[in-house]
């Protein structure tokens, strides 16, 4: 195998899985929008927007796309129930991502299986600590595509 198909194999499958990422960032705003319609958030569709962005960055982006629809709550209703429903939403989206629309969508566009991506990123998190759960999503996809083009 050439320098060229190791490049090609490789920038193929960062590719698919950015492609990934997109699609989940899409699959969470969309959650997000749901969710804040359902307890009434003011400006629910710029949070969903913004938390569909920021999931892009990881570990703080979801963090920063929680922090408006909170603060909106609280000012609207000057409560702490409505923030607290909003926190809940987000561990919901949290769990729910994690488990089951990133392992998914890896193994529908990247091509990993879905106990690879659950698995791995945690492994690789108490190894390299946030390193790894960083470089776990793209680092499978290209392990994977290699093993793919090893058996066809």
């Amino acid at each position: 195998m050439t320098t060229a198909d190791h490049f090609r194999i490789t920038t193929s499958a960062l590719g698919r899985w950015a492609v990934a990422q997109l699609q989940d960032s899409l699959a969470v705003g969309i959650l997000w929008l749901v969710g804040l319609w359902i307890i009434r958030v003011p400006w629910a569709p710029l949070w969903a927007l913004l938390a569909s962005v920021l999931q892009i960055i990881p570990h703080f982006g979801p963090i920063l796309g929680l922090l408006g629809p909170v603060l909106a709550a609280a000012l609207r209703w000057q409560d702490w129930q409505h923030p607290f429903y909003v926190l809940i939403l987000y561990a919901v989206i949290v769990v729910v991502d994690g488990f089951l629309l990133q392992p998914y969508i890896m193994r529908r566009v990247a091509r990993v299986p879905m106990w690879a991506s659950i698995l791995v990123p945690l492994v690789l998190g108490f190894v390299i600590p946030f390193w790894g759960f960083l470089l776990a999503p793209p680092l499978l996809a290209v392990v994977y595509a290699y093993k793919s083009r090893r058996t066809t």
